[in-house]
């Protein structure tokens, strides 16, 4: 089943949105929801967050006749290599993704920067005003890293020693590597488009080692039975 284009076309028509040849992408798109778009991703979010009017156009089972997409829409968004029965999921994906990015949808701003798939941070914002390092800071495109509550020790795992220790510097730097960790272990394929320091690359090699050292000791132990 395909969606007819009359319907749609109408529909759209209605809201009096700008037609697709003079539409401004700065203030406004109409998106199409499809398994044949491009994936959708934090970057997009903070895009559309930043526009004045954004129109989502659900495809069902099918999709929809490839003239809506022409006359109507400057995009096509996927939200993930798989295949839904309609694109109301993706849509209320992208609704989410893209509203928690506005202004005052958050308890903190800094909240939807220093999470996985964060902004970099500036060098300026490396010192808060008392001269303190950060405990948090920008992830440059990685994965977050673990977060940790009360109590400190729950049938027998432990918070790591490091955040309890109360040393700024050496918090952010283990957050760091841990963000790293969970890149490497989970989306080794954000690593090369990610915003990746010197220092950075040194802690990668060193947890590429320490897994290589992990792996051998794993193929030593079954050896030996």
């Amino acid at each position: 089943m395909v969606l007819k284009l009359e319907p749609i076309y109408d529909a759209v028509s209605s809201l009096n949105i700008t037609h697709k040849r003079e539409r401004d992408p700065q203030r406004e798109s109409v998106i199409l929801l499809s398994a044949q778009g491009r994936p959708f991703t934090q970057k997009i979010a903070r895009e559309l967050s930043g526009l004045e009017r954004v129109v989502l156009i659900c495809g069902r089972y099918e999709g929809v006749d490839e003239r809506v997409n022409e006359l109507l829409c400057d995009r096509e968004l996927s939200i993930g290599d798989y295949v839904l029965s309609g694109g109301e999921l993706g849509a209320a994906v992208i609704v989410d993704a893209v509203v928690r990015l506005l202004p005052g949808a958050l308890g903190h701003p800094d909240s939807s920067r220093f999470e996985s798939f964060g902004a970099q941070d500036n060098a300026e914002e490396l010192e808060d005003l008392e001269g303190a390092p950060r405990t948090t800071h920008g992830s440059g495109g990685v994965l977050d890293y673990p977060h940790y509550t009360r109590p400190a020790e729950f049938d027998g795992s432990s918070v790591p020693e490091v955040l309890q220790g109360g040393n700024h510097e050496a918090i952010r730097a283990w957050r760091r590597r841990m963000s790293l960790r969970k890149t490497l272990e989970n989306r080794p394929d954000l690593l090369d488009k990610s915003q990746l320091t010197s220092n950075d690359r040194k802690i990668l090699e060193e947890l590429k080692q320490e897994h290589g050292e992990a792996n051998d000791d794993s193929f030593e132990e079954h050896e030996s039975f």
